[in-house]
């Protein structure tokens, strides 16, 4: 990986965040709310306020990651996930109109599995699966060192695939504990922590899911390795068990025998993987 200075910009729902990435090197962060309820001008300026403080003249390009399905040949994000004003906004044209750099933009899963491939687990590994897991479920695909994000970037949306009465990720994501039992997420896992039994029962019931979401991923892709990011990662002791149990159910023995799940040790994979696309960009 060539080293050049790309300023990498996570756009989230309550808060954009960026820094300069320099090789294998992360500078200092940079984080700021938005206006999630404004207009398409105030979210722009959100982004600016945080580009203008690390833009000089050494940055090669901006990537940029949002909640969102993105037109990437052309740069436009379509119906930003909590940013209601976000319909249609070219903002690849806007940016680089301002900034006179490359611009790069991809949604969010997608840059995650940017990340571990240029930055973290997935180094060493020609193609592997960057699972999301969070409120929601989504991957990013990454198929002999390029990310692979289908025709409309919406490859690896295994989440939204009918399960049951829902999808998978009524039932495979950090919504579970709402959707089902109707209790908060957050309350689940500090209870799981402190031992309790009710809450790692929640976390078993969600990981039989999550499997079943996997057997789905295995019989697709066929993967030799799968990484788990998103913030249930950290949950990943209290279900794990239940979720292999399902794995061990696939089909194929050797595949099911050969695959490995990772959990991401990355902090900060949406602006390491922002950074990404300017790599990913550069590989044919």
């Amino acid at each position: 990986m060539a080293e050049h200075k790309v300023i990498g910009i996570d756009l989230g729902a309550t808060n954009v965040r960026g820094a300069v990435v320099d090789g294998p090197n992360l500078g200092n962060i940079l984080s700021s709310r938005i206006h999630s309820d404004g207009s398409v001008e105030e979210v722009l300026q959100d982004i600016y306020g945080i580009v203008d403080q690390l833009m000089d003249k050494d940055i090669s390009s901006i990537g940029i990651g949002v909640p969102s399905v993105v037109d990437i040949a052309k740069g436009i994000v379509y119906d930003v996930t909590y940013i209601p004003s976000w319909k249609e906004v070219h903002l690849r044209k806007l940016m680089e109109a301002r900034y006179g750099v490359p611009v790069h933009v991809n949604n969010d899963a997608n840059c995650f599995a940017l990340g571990e491939l240029y930055f973290g687990k997935g180094r060493e590994t020609e193609s592997f699966i960057g699972l999301t897991l969070g409120t929601g479920l989504g991957a990013g695909i990454i198929i002999h060192r390029k990310l692979y994000p289908g025709s409309n970037c919406g490859a690896g949306e295994f989440g939204m695939a009918e399960y049951l009465d829902h999808c998978y990720e009524y039932y495979a994501s950090g919504q579970f504990f709402q959707n089902v039992h109707h209790i908060d997420g957050e309350k689940v896992y500090k209870m799981a922590v402190e031992g309790d039994a009710y809450a790692r029962s929640l976390y078993a019931e969600m990981g039989m899911h999550l499997g079943k979401a996997m057997r789905l991923i295995m019989y697709t892709y066929d993967p030799s390795l799968v990484i788990m990011g998103g913030s249930v990662r950290h949950a990943y002791p209290y279900f794990s068990e239940a979720m292999w149990a399902e794995i061990d159910k696939f089909a194929f023995t050797q595949s099911q025998e050969k695959i490995r799940i990772e959990i991401s040790e990355l902090e900060n994979s949406g602006i390491l993987g922002a950074a990404g696309l300017h790599y990913d960009a550069g590989r044919k």
